[in-house]
């Protein structure tokens, strides 16, 4: 199953999103949240985001979707520096945050492999609320 990582620079942020997407995929996939600094202030670090990575695998790989600004240059720098070069599948989506998250934990539940789960979060791009 792949498992799904959601950076903020809040922490309830990524933990409410994390609660949202787990009640539609179901146990079987692991969401792990990422936010916030670690003493509970705004945020993001590199070392929250690879702990969560590694929680989330589950060895099918693990898609990362990030809220906005620094959260997604920590990502980014984070998997050029850890992952460029490893057998391990981690992939950041270009979507919304809450869309991409509830899409990709939908067809994560159904068992689907990373490249679908991250098809399906940045499919919600261009997703009109009206």
């Amino acid at each position: 199953m792949v498992g799904i990582v959601l950076v903020s620079h809040s922490s309830e942020l990524a933990s409410g999103l994390a609660r949202l997407a787990a009640e539609v995929a179901g146990d079987e996939v692991r969401i792990e949240p990422a936010g916030g600094g670690p003493d509970g202030s705004l945020g993001t670090g590199a070392d929250t985001v690879h702990a969560a990575i590694d929680r989330a695998e589950q060895g099918q790989g693990v898609l990362v979707l990030g809220d906005l600004g620094s959260s997604i240059l920590t990502v980014r720098s984070l998997l050029a520096e850890e992952f460029d070069g490893t057998d391990r599948q981690v992939k950041f989506a270009d979507a919304p945050f809450v869309e991409g998250a509830v899409a990709a934990a939908v067809v994560a539940s159904a068992g689907l492999p990373l490249s679908e789960v991250l098809k399906a979060a940045e499919e919600t791009r261009g997703l009109s609320k009206l």
